[in-house]
């Protein structure tokens, strides 16, 4: 962070693209590191840091930027043109401030109190049992895929409170401290290597009320952080907000291949003629160039219009929320359509691992594997209901 910063002077968003787009040859030539480790490398997380991309969504009062959404995507999409595996991070980790805007402000002092640059990992799905104590609940679980959870001090996860009927599903976010959860290394897959998804372990670890929250309140723009941090930006539904941060990576992956391509194209010869002239590899650039034009433009539109919602006060109609989601999750299955297509192109010498080819293609088959990201789910509900059929009233978007 520089000195304009310390000093409490925000950068402006273009600053903060500036240093993202500066980071890109960095980052790719740090991925083979951050693979072979299974960890994005510490450097990287510092040089984030530093360059202040965790406070884009954290609370003005806690030190952060408070700014619009768009900015946190444009820097994850920039980020993910040198490292797929860095901008899952930043896209996972990066939100968490944005959660905590709408916790309790207790537990925003426990995070911050002492550092505002305090990092949070997270596993939501509910993966834990949490039994109700005085004053709060014990939780024990296992959570699976907390990207990014060497480098953070403190984690949510999602678990179930236990209640006497048996058809009551109360879901909350848990947020747990370092010390009283264990990070086990099962990380070995075949994409995002660089992620560093370890399981999290807790047992029988006190947590209190003011550290539960519920997640369909969360869902339904509720919580009581939102007494105090008051701007539009916390508005807006979090499924909105959380579906992208796993999503829209993708986008700036296939930019970073688009890149690659065009650099490897230009020049390469085989013993069937020059790639400029090939026409499987003119159309797969073109194709794959439109649909990163084409998905950019229908992301900002889409957050502008949540964030003119969020500004009048009101939430999205069901609709439309469904909607985003389903078009987030088919950005991802396009940008790995894309990516395949240019990895075709590329030829047998595109398999070299000195080449980024292979790696990005894998990173993008692996981020289609996260929940988020599966298009039929929603878009059966959202064709659903354009066909006139009833709203799903099931969702949680």
């Amino acid at each position: 962070m520089d000195a304009r910063e310390q000093t409490g002077v925000i950068p402006e968003p273009q600053e903060l693209i500036r240093r993202a787009r500066e980071m890109v040859p960095r980052l790719a030539a740090r991925s083979a590191r951050a693979e072979a480790e299974r960890r994005l490398p510490a450097e990287t997380v510092a040089e984030m840091q530093a360059a202040g991309f965790f406070r884009v969504l954290q609370p003005k009062r806690w030190g952060g930027y408070e700014m619009h959404p768009g900015v946190y995507y444009d820097i994850l999409m920039t980020l993910a043109e040198g490292c797929f595996s860095t901008a899952w991070v930043y896209g996972v980790v990066g939100i968490h401030p944005w959660i905590m805007a709408l916790y309790d402000e207790r537990a925003a002092e426990e995070v911050w109190g002492k550092d505002r640059a305090t990092l949070i990992s997270s596993s939501l799905m509910p993966g834990g049992q949490a039994v109700p104590a005085a004053g709060g609940f014990r939780l024990t679980g296992r959570w699976l895929y907390s990207s990014g959870c060497d480098h953070c001090n403190w984690a949510l996860l999602g678990g179930v409170v236990a209640a006497a009927d048996p058809t009551a599903f109360d879901w909350r976010f848990f947020l747990v401290p370092r010390a009283q959860y264990q990070i086990v290394d099962t990380w070995n897959v075949s994409g995002l290597k660089g992620t560093g998804s370890q399981d999290v372990v807790v047992e029988d670890a006190f947590v209190p009320a003011h550290r539960a929250h519920k997640v369909l309140d969360f869902y339904q723009c509720v919580g009581p952080g939102q007494a105090l941090n008051t701007g539009a930006l916390y508005r807006i539904p979090a499924a909105q907000i959380l579906y992208l941060g796993v999503a829209c990576g993708a986008i700036g992956a296939l930019q970073g291949m688009v890149g690659a391509f065009l650099d490897y194209g230009r020049s390469r010869a085989t013993v069937r003629g020059k790639t400029v002239d090939d026409p499987f590899a003119q159309l797969a650039c073109a194709e794959a160039a439109a649909t990163v034009d084409e998905l950019k433009l229908v992301l900002h539109r889409n957050l502008r219009n949540l964030m003119d919602f969020a500004e009048r006060g009101e939430v999205p109609p069901l609709a439309e929320r469904v909607r985003y989601k389903f078009q987030s999750a088919w950005g991802v299955e396009r940008c790995g359509q894309a990516a395949l297509r240019l990895f075709k192109a590329s030829g047998a010498h595109g398999l070299r691992s000195d080449l980024p080819f292979g790696r990005i293609l894998a990173d993008l088959n692996a981020g289609r594997q996260h929940v988020s990201n599966q298009p039929e789910y929603f878009g059966r509900a959202w064709g659903t209901m354009l066909l006139g059929g009833p709203e799903p009233a099931e969702l949680m978007v």
